[in-house]
């Protein structure tokens, strides 16, 4: 005869309560580390689209990316940003009078706030974008830090794309 054998049930209690707690947690990292992923909004980047300080959900499993996605992006500095895709390999780029031009034709994208300028860094008007990369910029271009400073942006370096955004 146990002495304790009225604490059986709490312990079965609790171990059916670790098993379920163990499970949620490896679904949550499985969930979170490969398939889906949530971002805040920093700075005005890329209002009106988007707000500073708005959470985000991308996907981190669809690596078909096109023009008009909006991605997060790890930017040559380090920082990971919120763009929207403007240009895809093989397209030609121009920041000109004020506009954003890709393969000639001018940007009339209803998103884009602000007059498109260039900003300093080493990128050269007309640029082609290189295999394996995209040219990012945010949709508030007057204050967006994009790949008119850094450049193209390679594939790899996109976590996901974002769930929601028109």
């Amino acid at each position: 005869m146990r002495l304790f054998k009225k604490y059986d049930d709490k312990k079965l209690e609790m171990l059916h309560i670790a098993r379920e707690l163990v499970l949620a947690i490896a679904l949550a990292v499985v969930i979170f580390g490969f398939l889906i992923g949530i971002s805040l909004v920093s700075g005005p980047s890329m209002h009106p689209t988007l707000k500073d300080r708005q959470p985000v959900v991308y996907s981190r499993i669809s690596r078909d990316f096109n023009v008009g996605d909006v991605v997060s992006v790890r930017m040559p500095n380090g920082e990971y940003y919120v763009k929207r895709i403007v240009a895809m390999a093989g397209d030609t780029v121009e920041v000109k009078d004020g506009a954003l031009y890709v393969n000639g034709e001018r940007e009339t994208r209803e998103t884009v706030h602000g007059v498109t300028e260039p900003q300093e860094g080493e990128v050269v008007y007309p640029l082609t974008v290189p295999l394996g990369q995209v040219f990012v910029l945010g949709d508030n271009r007057e204050v967006s830090i994009d790949s008119r400073t850094y450049g193209p942006v390679a594939t790899s370096q996109i976590r996901g794309k974002l769930f929601f955004v028109k």
